[in-house]
């Protein structure tokens, strides 16, 4: 909060109690556990960020099966304050997959929301094209299978906004063309 008084702290409070109201009041969930989350909420209201890797080995995609809801994904999750995108990226697969890989380029960058907005936060997607440089496959606290999928045979079962199908196209795009830019929406 960046109040300078206490009338300024007063509207800041009332502001978060009529938002925690509407949201609750369009979604169902409890008005007491909205405040505390817009409460606990430190500096700028700033969209999250989410990286996930597009690896590749014979022309398959590399994919890891999440334990939360049994659907595929691209590698990947949030970005911590203070990391590199690309870094992160590259750990988060090791992480989930067994797999080290080597960001090569940004393959783009994707309003996660327009797929499927999120309950209370604003996100955005990085997804980085990625080469394997080693590991083998993994399971972890996360993940429950790893696998590689050809373009023909990407499982429909997706993790919720993790990865669409939108972002497996365009993965396999920048893999038919190396030259192909980067996608922004």
């Amino acid at each position: 909060m960046y109040a300078m008084n206490d009338f300024q702290r007063q509207r800041y409070n009332r502001l978060n109690e009529i938002a925690a109201d509407i949201v609750s009041a369009h979604t169902g969930l409890g008005n007491e556990p909205l405040l505390t989350s817009f409460q606990s909420q430190v500096g700028y209201a700033t969209p999250k960020l989410d990286v996930r890797t597009a690896a590749f080995k014979n022309s398959k995609i590399l994919m890891v099966r999440e334990k939360l809801d049994g659907g595929w994904c691209l590698p990947g999750g949030w970005i911590d304050v203070g990391d590199i995108p690309s870094k992160a990226a590259e750990r988060e697969t090791w992480e989930e997959s067994g797999f080290k890989v080597k960001a090569a380029r940004l393959l783009g960058v994707y309003d996660a929301n327009r797929f499927e907005p999120l309950d209370l936060y604003h996100s955005f997607k990085l997804v980085f094209f990625a080469d394997i440089i080693g590991g083998n496959p993994r399971t972890s606290d996360e993940t429950s299978e790893v696998s590689f999928f050809a373009e023909n045979e990407t499982p429909t079962n997706l993790s919720g906004t993790r990865t669409t199908s939108q972002n497996i196209n365009d993965a396999f795009l920048a893999l038919h063309d190396q030259n192909c830019p980067s996608v922004f929406d």
